[in-house]
């Protein structure tokens, strides 16, 4: 049964709990092919109640995809230890090591994301939308910089392209190679995934490492 408190910790529990189901229904079936109606009726509550946390099913797509993105940030930067210390190659590395943590356990995250992307496109969802998204990614740019800012110091990596465009090109080649093993768009006969992704991995290294 939906709980009615008012109280700001049981809100955001209940808001939490509503975004994680709406993750799990749209990560198993599609964005476009689940209704608000639908998720009310999975999380417990009626559909006015579900408005009262999202106007409208684009924010809440949104609201979905920047809370699970952070949440994996978030988890995954906690096995980061003495990152003063770090050189930027060892921080390039644990960056690279991020995208094939998310094939190994965090599939169901990729899925949602290939599918959040097509819907981001065919809603043609406007920047004040996105703008939590967008807010999430410039997260990760900030400590993209950091990395970047530490190659020019140490020389450990190459700064031959600009910050933004090796951070364009790292972001979405291994994004687009972790996602197509996890949905399944790569032929795997014989084929060990971990061993390519690894490879992916490697390549890049050899292409930034000084």
């Amino acid at each position: 049964m939906f709980n009615s408190s008012n109280k700001p910790q049981v809100v955001e529990r209940r808001r939490i709990d509503v975004m994680e189901k709406g993750f799990k229904m749209f990560a198993e079936r599609s964005i476009e092919s689940v209704s608000m109606q639908q998720i009310a009726d999975h999380v417990g509550c009626g559909i006015a109640t579900l408005y009262r946390y999202f106007d409208k099913k684009q924010g809440y797509v949104v609201a979905i995809a920047t809370w699970k993105w952070e949440q994996f940030q978030k988890e995954y930067r906690k096995h980061m230890k003495n990152t003063d210390k770090m050189t930027a190659l060892e921080k390039f590395t644990f960056y690279l090591d991020s995208f094939l943590e998310l094939y190994r356990n965090h599939r169901d995250l990729l899925r949602y994301n290939q599918m959040f992307n097509i819907y981001v496109q065919s809603e043609k969802l406007d920047a004040e939308t996105m703008t939590p998204y967008q807010e999430m990614i410039d997260q990760l740019k900030a400590w993209f910089h950091e990395m970047y800012v530490k190659a020019q110091a140490d020389h450990t990596l190459k700064t031959d392209l600009s910050e933004q465009e090796m951070f364009s090109a790292t972001l979405h080649l291994m994004l687009a190679v972790v996602t197509r093993y996890a949905i399944g768009l790569v032929y795997q006969s014989g084929s060990d995934p971990e061993k390519e992704l690894e490879l992916q991995k490697e390549l890049l290294l050899t292409r930034f490492k000084a």
